[in-house]
């Protein structure tokens, strides 16, 4: 088999944490490749995913930031380019606010800050196994149009999002029992325009039920619902009275809303995004064959879901459809065990670890899924049985011990495959990128110096130093 090349740091996986940590490990000196399926970069942001939380979570209860790095790096680059919405004002900061960016740009402005940090593009290329030397992996094969090859690595980044190469690497994980749980459901994204926004608003101002008090009587002063967007207090909207219209008139499928998100455009343009009205029930995304019929399954609804937002929501009715999202986005799958698997505990009690690499405040639950696509009409689960939610409006830490998984070397998790139970959502983009950004920088400190990441477990002093210089916050927030 033909060795295609042999790296310091091979990342597999170019979503939003695989490019994070291949920009972050080449800025550590790492000779660095980045293996994608796909013929572009970014995944959730701008390939499968939805950009309405693009950049939500970056502060939290408290109007602490809890997240910088790379999601600030990449915000601020775009915003000195008209590209993004400026951060929320100081005391607008909190855990429902955002800072949102144009998701296409950032697609281009991540192929960008790949030829700038001089990071090795192998696309068009699925990775299918591992190369193992014992238990230590060595490098990954992977095939495209070329044939089967072979790509070397001291240190493998898994950031598939599914897992695929973990398991072939012999990394244990569970998954949800659907027998006694529901699963969260894939769904696919599309955005709108042409939309009457004054009628929207008008709408909304004489609902005073659908915002909290602060919202509301922001909006009552505001002349458009997207002064509120625009700054950063607002990052969606439901109409659950109009969903339940369109449902008994049958104009309606029963497994989301219509509901939507915000994101921002090019030249100060905000559009709709509705990422939870086309979810589908039941569909276990490790299974090649419940995937690819759930990817025709949302595809339908999704064809349902935008006529009836051209019927029913006010302000829609000369809107049409721009932009479908190229495949659906997985929110569940394998939970991969690392050396510390992060449970709900830590979330209510804000735990502290010595072996920071980012904090987080997105809640977790168990007994259930935070989204479902089993109640009609609604596209968020409200049965749970316990939601995990920091005390005080503080926030949590992820410890790198969570970025090393159990019984195999020379392998770091990243984004939504880093060490969590079941209860958690793990389809988050700036939780995705900075996760990543630590396990390219740990992984580049590995190469250097002929460690495995699980001995990089016993000293991480100058892991969190060098992430701190690259501008991630580790300390100094409840």
């Amino acid at each position: 088999m033909q060795i295609y090349g042999n790296y310091d740091v091979v990342v597999v996986g170019g979503g939003v944490s695989g490019c994070a940590a291949a920009i972050a490990a080449a800025r550590v000196g790492a000779k660095v490749i980045l293996i994608e399926r796909f013929g572009t970069l970014g995944g959730m942001m701008n390939v499968v995913g939805p950009p309405g939380w693009a950049f939500a979570h970056l502060w939290n209860g408290r109007g602490e930031q809890i997240i910088g790095g790379l999601v600030e790096e990449t915000h601020h680059r775009l915003e000195a380019q008209g590209l993004a919405l400026p951060f929320p004002a100081a005391e607008d900061c909190g855990e429902d606010t955002y800072a949102f960016v144009d998701p296409d740009w950032w697609g281009l402005l991540i192929f960008e800050m790949i030829r700038e940090n001089h990071v090795n593009l192998l696309l068009h290329s699925l990775a299918v196994d591992v190369l193992k030397d014992g238990d230590r992996i060595c490098g990954v094969t992977v095939e495209n149009t070329s044939g089967r090859m072979a790509v070397m690595g001291k240190v493998i980044i898994e950031a598939t999002g599914e897992g695929d190469i973990a398991v072939r690497a012999g990394v244990p994980y569970s998954k949800v029992d659907r027998t006694k749980e529901e699963l969260d459901p894939p769904s696919i994204t599309f955005h709108m325009d042409g939309v009457d926004w004054d009628k929207v608003t008008a709408y909304f101002k004489a609902r005073p039920d659908q915002f909290n008090k602060k919202q509301y009587d922001r909006l009552m002063k505001s002349d458009s619902i997207l002064d509120l967007v625009r700054a950063g207090v607002l990052g969606a909207v439901g109409y659950a009275e109009l969903t339940q219209k369109a449902l008994d008139n049958g104009d309606l499928h029963p497994y989301g809303d219509l509901g939507h998100f915000f994101t921002h455009r090019e030249g100060g343009h905000v559009q709709p995004v509705f990422q939870h009205s086309a979810q589908v029930k039941d569909c276990d995304t490790t299974d090649i064959t419940e995937w690819t019929a759930g990817e025709a399954e949302s595809r339908r609804q999704a064809a349902i879901a935008i006529r009836a937002v051209r019927k029913y929501l006010p302000g829609y009715e000369n809107s049409y459809f721009t932009r479908l999202t190229s495949s659906m986005r997985t929110r569940e799958g394998r939970h991969m065990a690392g050396d510390y698997q992060m449970q709900g505990p830590d979330v209510t009690e804000c735990r502290k670890f010595p072996d920071v690499v980012a904090k987080c405040m997105m809640l977790a639950n168990s007994g259930g899924p935070f989204h479902s696509a089993l109640t009609p009409g609604g596209s968020l689960n409200q049965n749970y049985q316990v939601r995990y939610a920091p005390k005080d409006g503080g926030s949590y830490d992820i410890p790198y011990r969570s970025l090393v998984p159990k019984q195999v070397e020379g392998m770091l998790l990243a984004g939504k495959l880093i060490s969590v139970s079941e209860d958690f959502n793990r389809d988050l983009l700036p939780e995705n990128i900075i996760s990543g950004q630590a396990a390219g920088v740990a992984a580049a400190l590995c190469a250097r110096d002929g460690d495995t990441p699980r001995e990089l477990e016993k000293d991480v002093k100058e892991l969190q130093a060098i992430l701190v210089k690259q501008g991630a916050i580790l300390t100094g927030t409840h």
